[in-house]
């Protein structure tokens, strides 16, 4: 049965937050996150982005592009509080909800044309009801599959709805650039450019032993997605079977210092989610993509269940410091998952452990009480945050 996903994603969502919550704030540009040496940017307003600000950018950098922005201390509990709000609007029209963070989802409404009417018109009913119930634009996208619908949510931001048909698959993307797919980094278009292939259009008409050569193992994979071709189901997060965090690096990284501490610090939103689900994991998988998009998995079991930071990390870092000692190449990916999943309720989490154990869970549950208020980057373990460098 051919299905139709949407992907919902709000705009700008913490700065709009801060913006709606602030009209002193509103058309003005807004950088939520710190303020320190190290801070970065959550998010930056679109008024922001205008300049170049964008998350994940350092906030002294962001200052340079954009002097005249506002720095925004993250309001955590209010996010969850909207966040909740829109994912009850979701669930209302479909079970078929996945969640990719806070202020993104896939929805499969397949089995909900019949009774809520077109594609296009539940992607309307959804953006009409989130603005009515939160103030908060959200842009959506309707296609075939996860991977297009995704890029058809990003075709008209802010407050877009785009609906990509199956028969105008090739014509939406074949424009686009390559880059476009989730995947293929700067190195990879450069590679990818010295062929002449710069848009997915390209890549779609390209020779597979071409493309693999260029790709590795990830070629195919590329090339299916390239034609428009994803398999993917929509897995609700209630149902879902392992809780992972991974990250894509624009320039291949070779120190291992800062690997294990950006590991360190997916062990630890891996963690948080487990506790806020209410789930404990048996088993614990490393993934390394390397410069040439040679993919390794490793996997290390757990004594017992647990979602405690320290036991993720100690199995995390295990698997890493084997590789690590073998291993000198450029890393493209990395990322960490926890899977055999089961509830709290239906294991011993050793409540009367040692001393080590209990304050393990003291400082887990006082760091998810700061996240939860200040946002996860607010608070992150020492080990994680960037080495100082030597004085000369």
């Amino acid at each position: 049965m051919a299905r139709t996903i949407l992907h919902a994603d709000l705009d700008a969502f913490f700065a709009s937050v801060e913006q709606l919550d602030n009209p002193d704030l509103r058309g003005k540009p807004v950088l939520v996150g710190g303020t320190g040496k190290r801070a970065v940017v959550a998010a930056a307003s679109y008024e922001a982005r205008a300049y170049g600000c964008h998350s994940a950018m350092p906030t002294a950098t962001a200052l340079r592009l954009c002097p005249h922005a506002i720095v925004v201390r993250p309001s955590g509990k209010r996010y969850r509080e909207l966040s909740n709000a829109v994912f009850e609007i979701f669930e209302s029209v479909t079970p078929l909800v996945e969640p990719l963070s806070v202020d993104e989802a896939f929805l499969d409404v397949t089995g909900s044309i019949r009774l809520l009417g077109e594609p296009v018109d539940i992607a309307k009913d959804i953006r009409r009801r989130v603005k009515e119930a939160t103030g908060l634009t959200v842009s959506v996208g309707v296609a075939p599959n996860k991977f297009i619908a995704k890029l058809a949510s990003e075709m008209d931001k802010p407050d877009g709805l785009t609906v990509i048909e199956r028969d105008r698959v090739h014509e939406a993307l074949d424009p686009l650039p390559v880059g476009a797919i989730f995947g293929v980094g700067k190195a990879a278009q450069e590679r990818l450019a010295r062929l002449g292939i710069r848009t997915i259009g390209d890549l779609r008409n390209a020779p597979d032993e071409l493309i693999e050569s260029r790709l590795g193992s990830f070629g195919p994979h590329a090339k299916r997605l390239a034609s428009g071709v994803d398999d993917r189901a929509v897995i609700p997060d209630r149902i879902a079977k392992s809780v992972g965090h991974e990250q894509t690096f624009g320039d291949d990284l070779t120190d291992n210092d800062q690997l294990r501490s950006i590991l360190l610090a997916q062990v630890e939103q891996v963690a948080r989610r487990l506790r806020r689900k209410q789930r404990v994991a048996r088993t614990v998988t490393l993934k390394i993509r390397f410069g040439d998009f040679e993919t390794i998995t490793r996997a290390q079991s757990l004594e017992s269940e647990t979602n405690r930071t320290e036991d993720i990390w100690r199995a995390a870092e295990h698997v890493f410091e084997t590789w690590a000692s073998a291993s000198f190449r450029p890393v493209r990916l990395i990322g960490v998952t926890a899977s055999q999943l089961s509830g709290e309720e239906d294991t011993q989490l050793h409540l009367f452990g040692s001393a080590d154990r209990k304050r393990e869970s003291g400082i887990d549950k006082a760091t998810d009480e700061i996240a939860e208020r200040f946002g996860a980057d607010f608070i992150r373990r020492a080990a994680s945050m960037p080495k100082p460098k030597p004085k000369d």
